[in-house]
C-alpha cells in the first residue's frame, strides 16, 4: 500500500502531464496518487513565482483540478485531488479562502521564500549571501514554517528542512526555531512529509533529516511517505528507503487522505513499489 502524493505536473514546474503521472503510479504499481501542483499568491512582483506556479502563464489553478477530476474518472487507481500551497504571510489568508472553496483531498504547505530570497529555485542566491544571510535565512525559514503551522490551513507539512538543499548550512542549526516549528505542527495536528526527493539534491538526505524526522516521532507526529515527483521517473523514488528509516525511526503507519481528512495506513515492509515489477524482469532477461 504505497502511495505518492507529492506530485507536480506541466501545470506548474513537472515536467509529464497529469495523465502520464498518473499512468506511471499505475506502472509503478502504486495503491493510489495524488497530484499537487504548486499554487502561489506572491505578495511581490519580482520573484519568479510565476514561472513555476499557478497561477502560471494565464493556467489557473481551478483549469488545473478540472483535468486533474478528468483523468481521474478514468484511471485505474485511485487519484486524490491535491495542492502544494506557497505560505507568505501577507497573502495565506487568500490563499485559504481560495482553497476552502474547493473540493480537495489535502493541502500541502510549504515554505519556498523568506521575503523574496528563493530557497531551493538554485544554489546561485545563496552562493550571494555572507556568512550572517545564510544563518539569518535558516533561522526566518523556521519561523515561517512555524507560522504556516499555527495557521492550520493545510494537512501536510512539505520538505520540513528545505534550506539545507544546495549545501549552504548555517554556522550552527537554529534549534530554538526549528522545535518551535515542530511544537506548532505538533499542536494544530499535521503531518510531515517524509519527503525522499532530498537524496538526490546536493544534501544527499532525505527532508527532514534523520534527526528531525526522531524529534518529530518524538512529538507524535504523523508522517507520509512521499516522493515529490516532478516527472514519471520519481513517482515513487527512493520509497523502499523512506519506508526503511521511518520504520527504523519507529514509525509504524504513515497517513491517506480524503477529503481533508487522513487514515493511517501500516508501512509495508516489502520492497518499494516498482521494485517487484523490475525483479520480474531482469529474472526473465536471465532466462
Amino acid at each position: 500500500m504505497f502511495f505518492s502524493y507529492h506530485c507536480h505536473s506541466i501545470w506548474s514546474d513537472g515536467r509529464d502531464t497529469i495523465g502520464q503521472m498518473v499512468a506511471a503510479a499505475r506502472c509503478a504499481d502504486l495503491a493510489e496518487v495524488g497530484l499537487s501542483d504548486h499554487f502561489t499568491l506572491t505578495p511581490y512582483d519580482d520573484t519568479d513565482a510565476g514561472q513555476w506556479s499557478m497561477p502560471r502563464n494565464g493556467r489557473e489553478l481551478e483549469d488545473c483540478l478540472r483535468e486533474l477530476r478528468v483523468v481521474a474518472a478514468a484511471a485505474e487507481i485511485p487519484v486524490r485531488i491535491g495542492v502544494e500551497a506557497d505560505f507568505f504571510p501577507e497573502t495565506w489568508s487568500r490563499v485559504l479562502e481560495v482553497l476552502s472553496g474547493l473540493d480537495l483531498d489535502y493541502v500541502i504547505g510549504s515554505v519556498h521564500y523568506v521575503d523574496r530570497f528563493p530557497i531551493d529555485s538554485s544554489a546561485e542566491p545563496w552562493r550571494r549571501l555572507d556568512r550572517d544571510a545564510i544563518n539569518a535565512v535558516h533561522r526566518q525559514y523556521y519561523v515561517r514554517l512555524r507560522r504556516m503551522a499555527e495557521s492550520g490551513g493545510c494537512d501536510i507539512v512539505g520538505h520540513f528542512d528545505l534550506p539545507k538543499k544546495f549545501g549552504f548550512l548555517p554556522d550552527r542549526a537554529p534549534r530554538e526555531e526549528m522545535e518551535a516549528a515542530l511544537d506548532a505542527i505538533a499542536a494544530s495536528g499535521l503531518a510531515l512529509e517524509l519527503n525522499t526527493a532530498g537524496w538526490d539534491k546536493p544534501c544527499a538526505e532525505a527532508y527532514p533529516g534523520p534527526s528531525l524526522l526522531e524529534a518529530a516521532f518524538e512529538r507524535a507526529i504523523p508522517v507520509v511517505l512521499t516522493a515529490d515527483a516532478h516527472r514519471c521517473a520519481e513517482i515513487a523514488r527512493h520509497y523502499s528507503r523512506g519506508a526503511a528509516l521511518l520504520r527504523d525511526t519507529g514509525y509504524t503507519h504513515m497517513l491517506a487522505w480524503r477529503g481533508r481528512r487522513s487514515f493511517p495506513m501500516p508501512i509495508p515492509l516489502s520492497r518499494g513499489p516498482g521494485e517487484r515489477r523490475d525483479d520480474r524482469r531482469k529474472k526473465g532477461e536471465a532466462s
